[in-house]
């Protein structure tokens, strides 16, 4: 069985994302329209650990990660993620992800590739709560 197999079999639960972060100039994003990532093609594996880690990627602040989540494709940093269906949330968070406590930012993502492969990955992407609620 292969890493991508194995993860596949894993990712058995459905969230929600809102991709494509964008700086809407006044300290916040906007976002695409939200999106289920499902099972068994695209369903995700989601871990509640609360854990310090360190921003790689910025000035190596340490910050409070609640949990990771294995997805089966790459997502944006900053992008948002929900445990659940859209049918799950109102409406309203469509639009504005931020209002809802349960949708957390992509604060960090890895794409690690599988053993002797260059061209199968495995993906992470570590959650935070909102900084500017």
């Amino acid at each position: 069985m292969s890493i991508a197999d194995f993860m596949a079999k894993q990712c058995v639960q459905t969230a929600v994302y809102w991709g494509n972060p964008v700086d809407d100039g006044y300290g916040k994003n906007t976002y695409d329209d939200p999106v289920e990532l499902t099972p068994p093609d695209n369903g995700v594996r989601w871990v509640q650990k609360i854990q310090l880690l360190r921003d790689w990627e910025g000035k190596g602040e340490t910050f409070e990660c609640i949990g990771f989540v294995y997805v089966l494709q790459e997502l944006d940093k900053d992008g948002c993620l929900f445990l659940g269906t859209l049918n799950d949330l109102d409406s309203a968070d469509y639009d504005n992800p931020l209002d809802n406590p349960a949708v957390f930012r992509i604060r960090q993502f890895e794409k690690v590739p599988a053993l002797r492969s260059t061209d199968v990955f495995v993906y992470k992407a570590y959650l935070s709560q909102w900084q500017y609620r």
